[in-house]
């Protein structure tokens, strides 16, 4: 997710008023803090985050000392389970804890499921960083760096334009083949012609919205846009309309996670350089979508 909003929720707390006034503080990484963490990952990035950032305190308490770090793409249950177990504390998260861009918690007081999982964030005395704008904003952009050397296209990628690429001609379908080979992806959504011919692609991970997709694909010189996701009432039928109108257009939805998980494995690799000796581990929070099986569908 791309978007920027504010933060309005008792569980989080600003980095600024948490994190020590020295930023180039040289303490080992054995004995660091939740919230020293938080300052050198956000200072290593030379990055400035917006005043309204997600880049925040989720839950637990920043004083804790780190036992190891986790990277996700999003805390969900399981990756709170594979963390515990494997005797970390400090999860920095791309996406939201409590299932919404703002993490805002007040409409799930009651609600058991949201209840269970903070109570097993407090019981495992776990502390949950999100890590998204400031991620977004290094450059290059680490996400994009992921998911670029995951698909094996960096040698195709524009200098001048890291979102676009040239590649050898293939088709829309091809890639997306090479694609779910890459990424291990189920639920890979093509819009346009599988058999139209290719070579200049746009990338955009995540939700970055129809006016960024639309205007990528405004260009004479992008063919073929790879994204997460995009709302059906929206980059989908401009694709459509596009395609009726004899345009070369075509649209590859990966879906979210897979569009952008390999970006949090960059992290974690990025973060061996920023802490040595501190244990630091990815754990993929894995694709939600399954398919349904040839064998369960019955014929009329």
């Amino acid at each position: 997710m791309t978007r920027i909003g504010k933060l309005h929720t008792p569980f989080v707390v600003s980095l600024m008023f948490l994190l020590p006034a020295c930023l180039g503080s040289q303490t080992p990484a054995k004995g660091l803090t939740a919230a020293e963490v938080m300052q050198r990952v956000i200072a290593a990035t030379g990055a400035t985050p917006p005043a309204d950032t997600v880049d925040t305190l989720k839950a637990g308490d920043p004083s804790t000392v780190v036992t190891g770090i986790v990277t996700t793409f999003m805390d969900t249950y399981p990756v709170l389970e594979k963390t515990v177990a494997n005797g970390k504390n400090l999860i920095i998260t791309h996406e939201p804890t409590f299932y919404n861009h703002l993490d805002q918690q007040s409409q799930f007081a009651t609600d058991p499921v949201y209840q269970q999982k903070l109570a097993y964030i407090r019981e495992h005395r776990l502390v949950v960083y999100r890590f998204h704008d400031t991620w977004h904003m290094r450059q290059p952009d680490g996400i994009l760096v992921g998911m670029v050397n995951q698909f094996g296209w960096k040698k195709y990628q524009n200098t001048a334009n890291p979102d676009l690429f040239t590649i050898p001609s293939t088709t829309v379908g091809q890639i997306a083949a090479s694609l779910q080979k890459s990424t291990g992806a189920r639920a890979i959504r093509i819009v346009g012609d599988p058999a139209m011919t290719v070579t200049r692609i746009a990338l955009m991970p995540g939700a970055s919205g129809s006016d960024e997709q639309i205007k990528v694909l405004e260009k004479d010189d992008v063919q073929l846009l790879v994204a997460g996701e995009s709302r059906e009432w929206e980059t989908v039928p401009y694709v459509v309309d596009a395609v009726a109108e004899g345009r070369i257009k075509a649209l590859i939805l990966l879906g979210h996670e897979v569009s952008e998980e390999a970006g949090m494995d960059e992290c974690a690799r990025w973060l061996r350089s920023v802490f040595p000796g501190m244990p630091i581990q990815f754990i993929p929070a894995g694709e939600p979508f399954h398919t349904v099986p040839h064998t369960s569908i019955q014929k009329e």
